[in-house]
């Protein structure tokens, strides 16, 4: 028997306790990412309560998504030095008092600082979980465990805006943060009781001196892209002076963790073939297809006028298929190899977003739910092949950085995306109505809710947003170039186990 047979699992379904481990992971990321789409559908509740504007109620939105970008490169380090189940235990405890807190909150300022420490506990719930994910699978389950922790991912978008409308119309807007204690509660009694216990690891020195780059220049570069919607373009210094700002800070973090021998992210994982074209996969993935999804609820709410928890009703067929694909696409992938899943998983996406491109103010609900669900069946077989094909490549002491970097890509490029799409459909709106880039969305809003041009302003708008799910089809599209070099063939183990009995190298045959 070879040196890889031993290593492979006799049995590589997953098994009772891999699935424990699963569990755990995906209540701490349920609670994370359902806690930032509810959020999105109280905003106009909380400017009331506080009697504040727009611009400072964004901040609750902001403020958490900054915590995020700052923490989220800390993560690789801090679970080698300390361990991963302490970590995530610390994670889903700061959590669970930023969410007490914030429910508490006395006004706006105190909401928005209690959301920052939110912030903090989730930017390092989902990097540390998918560590410990991993290692718990190994490299030849990767693909199944990824397809478990998808389904929050999928799931929250779509039942955020449902539950968060129910709170804020039914109860209070405080128990979109209190919903959160229970859940943060057994998470973190599960975790204590299910995750293995892990050793922290001999770790280098902390790079103190790249954390005060990458962290401040993410977190300012995602400040800057988030202000473009408000502010009509990239023109305004509200959004080039950060945004330069923070890729400056970025480009010399880079140049300096080319140099130094033990930097905050490992950029040295890039030299590994199948998990660069991962990450330019999912990169050029998160641009185009998280932007587009934000804008089809404003579609649904603008044009059709839905309220809230009707559009987020509306997008439950795409969660739906996502659900039908996505325990298939992860298993397939380590049968047959992420490149065979994820290539046909896009040409639903394009097939199911063809039909936003003919949107109009009067379309077939049935038609564009069909669009949605085809959408989901794609994004299904996508979105965690992509990650199961960055990490099984790599050694279980590489998978804590691998998965900081790869929350890093994610975060970044998500916030790109949604501020190029929504750009993109001001621009389109502010063209048709005549006003300009940062009025567009207003005055479309005003022209709908008015009976004596309703008619005219929703074919209009209707317009707008076909050209703005063109552009989307377009960027997706050039997904399909860094995805036909994705792996073919599932990796096979090879080399010497290492020091901790987890196998050296995992070679990728294409």
């Amino acid at each position: 028997m070879t040196t890889a047979d031993k290593l492979r699992p006799a049995d590589d379904k997953l098994d009772a306790a891999v699935l424990k481990v699963a569990g755990v992971v995906v209540l701490g990321a349920v609670m994370a990412i359902l806690d930032t789409t509810v959020v999105n559908v109280a905003l106009q509740a909380l400017t009331v309560e506080f009697q504040t504007s727009f611009d400072t109620i964004q901040w609750i939105v902001t403020g958490y998504m900054l915590a995020l970008a700052t923490v989220i490169p800390v993560t690789g380090w801090a679970a080698d030095r300390f361990g991963t189940k302490r970590l995530y235990m610390l994670a889903i405890g700061l959590f669970l008092i930023g969410s007490m807190l914030a429910g508490m909150a006395w006004n706006i300022e105190t909401l928005i600082i209690f959301r920052v420490l939110q912030g903090f506990g989730g930017g390092m719930l989902m990097p540390a979980g998918m560590t410990i994910m991993t290692r718990a699978a190994g490299p030849q389950r990767v693909g199944r465990v990824m397809a478990v922790l998808g389904v929050p991912m999928l799931l929250g978008p779509i039942g955020g805006p449902i539950l968060g409308g129910y709170l804020v119309d039914a109860v209070s807007w405080r128990w979109i943060f209190y919903i959160n204690v229970p859940i943060g509660l057994i998470a973190l009694l599960l975790a204590w009781r299910v995750l293995p216990k892990d050793e922290s690891r001999p770790t280098d020195k902390f790079d103190f001196a790249g954390m005060l780059m990458l962290s401040p220049g993410l977190a300012l570069l995602i400040f800057g892209v988030s202000k473009i919607p408000h502010e009509g373009g990239v023109g305004s210094v509200g959004v080039w002076l950060p945004g330069l700002a923070g890729l400056a800070l970025i480009v010399v973090f880079v140049l300096r963790a080319l140099r130094v021998p033990n930097p905050l992210v490992d950029l040295k994982l890039f030299r590994d073939r199948t998990f660069t074209i991962a990450m330019v996969t999912m990169t050029l993935f998160m641009l185009a297809f998280f932007g587009a999804m934000l804008v089809v609820p404003t579609y649904f709410s603008l044009v059709r006028g839905e309220s809230a928890l009707q559009a987020g009703l509306l997008l439950a067929p795409q969660g739906l298929g996502a659900m039908l694909t996505m325990p298939l696409g992860g298993k397939l992938a380590d049968k047959i190899g992420p490149g065979k899943v994820v290539l046909p998983g896009m040409v639903l996406i394009v097939a199911g977003l063809a039909v936003f491109t003919q949107v109009s103010g009067i379309t077939s609900y049935l038609l564009l739910l069909g669009g949605l669900f085809v959408m989901g069946l794609g994004m299904g077989a996508t979105m965690m092949p992509i990650s199961a094909a960055a990490l099984q490549t790599l050694t279980q002491r590489s998978v804590a950085r691998a998965s900081t970097a790869m929350n890093i890509v994610q975060q970044t490029a998500g916030a790109i995306g949604s501020a190029i799409m929504s750009v993109i459909v001001a621009g389109q709106l502010a063209g048709k109505f005549g006003v300009s880039t940062s009025e567009g969305q207003l005055a479309a809003t005003v022209a709908v809710l008015n009976p004596a041009t309703h008619d005219n302003a929703a074919a209009m708008a209707g317009e707008a947003f076909a050209t703005t799910f063109l552009w989307a089809l377009v960027l997706v599209a050039l997904c399909f170039i860094p995805a036909l070099f994705l792996p073919r063939r599932p990796p096979v183990l090879a080399g010497e186990p290492e020091s901790d009995g987890t196998a050296a190298v995992q070679v990728p045959m294409h």
